[in-house]
């Protein structure tokens, strides 16, 4: 049995590998930001507060053009979305904590804290420690995220366009992704919802996004289904 600062740990240095590609993705949103015209006081404040690097992007881009506000918070809401389905998803192994437990780790809870605590909660072991390591990917996470956007506001525009850190982002949510595929039915409804979101691409206020999820989750549910039928 793990102890609980070993539970913490543990889920520091599973993180550890995804920090390096979040790294230059912060940079990015902070050069972003101020090329934005955001004041750097709330660039960063937006990544403490919002702490979500996709929709962090978004918004420096429709503040760069003037977007009304009404907009920009209903696509910020639109492209965190997805983050209701990650909730759904480790809620069975989160129902029993304290509540202030609930809120720091939904407060904490992205991409890729997602990815390695989901893994590791359907590992075999105690459940009742593994929020620990919840918290200690987050934690991780979030003290990478808020000094690689303040590097990236300091540094301003002195980051060289062809450097193309941004395509960083991208390779991180392959190896978030790939290690999850352990199955047909994961590996098809990943395949589907990836095809879904080349096709809706153009759909305004990234709208893309949340049809791609529901196709995915529509592909894996009827693979489900008939597995569940041919077993019957």
């Amino acid at each position: 049995m793990k102890a609980p600062h070993s539970e913490f740990l543990h889920g520091i240095r599973d993180e550890l590998p995804i920090l390096l590609g979040v790294l230059p993705f912060g940079m990015i949103y902070g050069v972003s930001a101020i090329s934005a015209g955001i004041p750097a006081s709330i660039a960063q404040a937006m990544s403490f507060i919002v702490f979500a690097g996709s929709a962090q992007f978004v918004i420096a881009q429709l503040i760069a053009v003037g977007t009304p506000a009404l907009v920009v918070i209903l696509t910020a809401f639109i492209v965190n979305i997805r983050h209701m389905l990650y909730s759904a998803s480790v809620s069975a192994y989160t129902r029993k904590l304290h509540p202030l437990w609930k809120w720091l780790l939904a407060y904490l809870l992205t991409d890729e804290a997602y990815a390695v605590t989901i893994l590791h909660y359907q590992k075999p072991g105690d459940d009742g420690k593994k929020h620990r390591y919840f918290l200690g990917a987050g934690l991780a996470l979030w003290t990478t995220w808020q000094l690689s956007t303040a590097a990236g506001i300091f540094l301003g525009g002195h980051i060289p366009a062809n450097w193309s850190l941004d395509f960083t982002s991208t390779l991180t949510f392959i190896a978030l992704v790939v290690p999850a595929l352990k199955d047909r039915m994961s590996t098809a409804a990943a395949l589907a919802s990836g095809l879904a979101a080349l096709l809706v691409i153009a759909l305004p206020l990234k709208l893309g996004i949340a049809v791609a999820a529901l196709v995915g989750i529509a592909v894996g549910l009827i693979l489900e289904l008939k597995k569940t039928t041919s077993l019957s």
